[in-house]
């Protein structure tokens, strides 16, 4: 995400909390509560999605400088290894 992504993301979910705070003030009786519980129920559910988001992406930025940095191994394996397939009941056998 660039910066001006999580800007405006961000600044979405602030302005559905404050419509929702808006919405309470203006709109009277339990329509104007039930339209502030959802837009500020909505806006927080955006920032803790974004937040979320925000832990993903820089895990993913260490783990991507982790392995850059991380030295080849030359010993690789030629063929890959096998898997030991079985059904449910049935035993392992080897391939």
């Amino acid at each position: 995400m660039t910066v001006r992504e999580r800007i405006v993301a961000y600044g979405l979910a602030l302005l559905l909390m404050m419509a929702g705070a808006v919405c309470v003030a203006t709109v009277g009786g339990e329509t104007g509560e039930v339209l502030a519980l959802v837009l500020i129920g909505l806006g927080f559910v955006g920032i803790t999605g974004l937040v979320f988001l925000e832990v993903g992406l820089s895990e993913d930025r260490e783990r991507e400088r982790a392995s850059g940095a991380r030295p080849r191994r030359a010993g690789r394996l030629k063929r890959p290894l096998r898997r030991l397939d079985r059904m449910r009941g049935e035993r392992r056998r080897l391939q």
